[in-house]
């Protein structure tokens, strides 16, 4: 393989990581500003507690979401080695975990009670309407 490719790759891997860490800052700043700008206009405190870890779980989340990106692409590509894909796995096994813990803590259920959770607000709808 040519000299370029190796470095295209981790060049291409350490944006993806700096984007996953950026998402993750500036979701967090928004978030918190976001949350203050809701107070001063006198939300109350429990209902921008809520919105705050919302919106924080979300950064959160697609920040992880990048910089697992960035490890499959280090660990395939990059460094395909046994040890290496062991890293990956235990990487990807607690990311995974985070990630399934935040959605629960941004949906407030089950990620398998969605249609169940979809379905009770479709039961304020007129029996005899149909979708």
């Amino acid at each position: 393989m040519d000299e370029w490719f190796p470095r295209a790759l981790k060049l291409t891997t350490r944006i993806i990581e700096v984007g996953g860490i950026a998402i993750i800052v500036l979701g967090t700043l928004g978030a918190t500003i976001a949350v203050l700008w809701q107070v001063l206009k006198g939300r109350s405190g429990e209902d921008a507690f809520s919105l705050y870890r919302s919106n924080l779980g979300r950064a959160i989340l697609l920040g992880l979401e990048f910089l697992v990106a960035a490890d499959i692409i280090n660990t395939v590509a990059i460094e395909p080695s046994l040890q290496s894909l062991l890293i990956l796995g235990g990487i990807v096994l607690i990311r995974t975990f985070l990630s399934f813990s935040l959605e629960v803590e941004i949906e407030g259920h089950w990620p398998w009670e969605r249609h169940k959770a979809a379905t009770q607000g479709n039961n304020d709808l007129p029996a005899n309407r149909q979708e």
